[in-house]
């Protein structure tokens, strides 16, 4: 019998402010960050998972994390790893914890890279991909470890269930699919942050064109006369063939966003990104009501999944896009995709973070395979950074996801990553200390 001897958590931080990748309208200088979890066993088995934050606060969600696994050392693995569903259930119910949140802010995080790090380990055990562990699994076994409390008003396990099984019998073929056309498609958003300047931008979208993209992201929401300027050099680059979308990262109340996307909306942006407060589901359904027939997305701040029933119940958006390492893990993360394929909304999953494409391309190929049976609409964000940190990166090619081969969740990071860019004392931010102080 294996039993869980350590879960180790790393508080690590990379300093991407420094030259302003990342940056948008409300998050100025983020050094992207990532609570990692490692779950170790005495039967060498590990596991690896973790949240993303962007800098000041991950060594909170580190030691929540933390706290969250310290009860399992000790628990038989194959018990653990065979009931996800009550594994997270048990991680759930613990009183104390949720009282903190309940299931947002911290502690929420900390589900999530405690749960991505068991759905980890489970992958590896099997021998496989997560994306093909999910996809291998029965309508009756997805269900049984999908989170749906609180949901039955708008997904009853039943139609669950019948959801699942009517794609079940056309997985194989799907899989197929997605191998002829090179993998799943995707969407850059790193020609567009907003620290870039114009010279640069106008550079990355040059690239990313002849890359392959057909959609590409650009940040907006701090000057309107500089978006209009940077939209411009953005069609004046890509045409009228490629799609653009915007993203205002929560800058504005629900009038202004109208108003401002109105004077954007000659460059026919197909959605606009977190318009308002990503809370506010009305504000999202009047935005979406008078800026149509721009799409409007939301959800890498969504914080759990009743959030996204609202928005969906509320008719509030067009894009749905779920965050790996903010909902709780792929438990809670089944149920949005089971809601958004009900309402007919696509998952555009976020995937602007250290990881975060890594974790993603397991998610949207499983939906695809086993959920929604379709990619109408559907193109999942990727941005070029910090993959070279991870032992098994994502790959892009020809804008699309090639589909993950090797066993996990492509989580692990690279030992020699952790000694260097642990905080406080890796040996960057031990140096960057030290050369502070003399």
């Amino acid at each position: 019998m294996a039993i869980v001897t350590h879960v180790r958590v790393h508080d690590i931080r990379f300093p991407t402010s420094l030259r302003a990748d990342g940056s948008d309208a409300m998050n100025k200088d983020g050094d992207y960050s990532a609570a990692y979890v490692v779950i170790e066993t005495d039967s060498g088995l590990t596991g690896y998972g973790f949240t993303f934050t962007i800098g000041r606060g991950n060594d909170l969600c580190a030691e929540a994390a933390r706290q969250r696994g310290t009860p399992l050392v000790g628990r038989d693995v194959d018990e653990l790893l065979d009931d996800l569903g009550g594994t997270y259930r048990e991680l759930a119910s613990d009183s104390q914890l949720r009282w903190l949140g309940p299931e947002k802010g911290v502690v929420h995080l900390a589900m999530a890279a405690l749960m991505n790090a068991f759905w980890d380990m489970a992958a590896r055990r099997a021998g496989v991909p997560l994306w093909q562990l999910l996809a291998e699994m029965s309508p009756e076994e997805l269900v049984d470890v999908a989170d749906l409390r609180y949901l039955s008003d708008v997904l009853p396990r039943e139609e669950a269930l019948e959801m699942l099984q009517s794609q079940s019998g056309s997985k194989q073929a799907r899989i197929a699919d997605l191998a002829e056309r090179g993998g799943y498609p995707c969407y850059t958003t790193s020609a567009g942050w907003l620290g870039y300047s114009d010279d640069k931008i106008r550079h990355l979208l040059e690239e990313a064109v002849a890359e392959g993209y057909s959609h590409l992201k650009l940040k907006v929401g701090a000057d309107v006369e500089d978006d209009v300027r940077r939209l411009r050099i953005a069609r004046d680059v890509v045409g009228w063939d490629v799609e653009l979308m915007i993203d205002a990262n929560q800058m504005w109340d629900v009038p202004q966003a109208i108003d401002w996307v109105g004077q954007l909306a000659e460059f026919k942006p197909l959605w606009v990104e977190e318009p308002t407060s990503p809370d506010d589901i009305l504000g999202h359904a009047a935005i979406r009501r008078a800026v149509a027939p721009i799409g409007v997305a939301t959800g890498e701040h969504g914080m759990n999944r009743v959030l996204f029933k609202q928005m969906f119940q509320a008719e509030a958006i067009d894009f749905c896009q779920l965050d790996s390492a903010r909902l709780a893990s792929v438990n809670e993360i089944i149920a949005v995709y089971l809601m958004a394929h009900k309402f007919n909304v696509p998952v555009c999953a976020h995937a602007g973070g250290v990881g975060l494409c890594e974790l993603v391309q397991h998610l949207a190929i499983f939906d695809y395979v086993a959920v929604s049976g379709s990619l109408e609409g559907r193109v999942t964000e990727y941005v070029d950074h910090l993959h070279e940190h991870f032992v098994d990166p994502c790959l892009v090619e020809n804008g699309h996801y090639i589909m993950p081969s090797q066993p996990g969740y492509s989580a692990e990071i690279k030992q020699e990553t952790i000694a260097m860019y642990s905080h406080p004392n890796g040996t960057y931010w031990a140096e960057l200390a030290l050369a502070a102080a003399v």
